[in-house]
């Protein structure tokens, strides 16, 4: 039950980006089943490409303080848009569509654990 509840608020999150910034967007005709393959993807990406970013960039990431990961999160909004039916204006827009995101992922989370759905791990 996990996994399906986490994968529905990806693709509610990706779905909101794609209102909210029009820099992401959806191809024209994508289904409903186009914006859950976008989500699993994403989780993927995040799951096995992501930890190795951040790990390689891991130098700059120190001296920049921990603002170079934005630019990871944005590589990584990227790859899932050359992966899916998901379109990004370009690198800058995959930065700012990133932050986006997280915002609107964080709030979606919080959400689920007030409505009980989902309990704390």
């Amino acid at each position: 039950m996990g996994f399906v509840l986490r994968l529905l608020v990806n693709a509610l999150a990706l779905y909101l980006l794609t209102r909210v910034y029009g820099g992401v967007s959806f191809a024209p005709g994508a289904d409903l089943l186009s914006v859950l393959i976008a989500a699993l993807v994403m989780g993927i990406v995040n799951a096995l490409v992501r930890p190795v970013l951040l790990l390689l960039s891991l130098p700059v990431n120190i001296l920049t303080l921990g603002l170079f990961t934005l630019v990871v999160n944005g590589v990584v909004l990227w790859l899932v848009a050359a992966a899916t039916a998901l379109n990004v204006a370009g690198f800058g827009a995959a930065v700012i569509g990133a932050v986006v995101l997280a915002v609107i992922s964080w709030v979606l989370d919080a959400v689920v654990r007030a409505l009980g759905l989902e309990k704390d791990q």
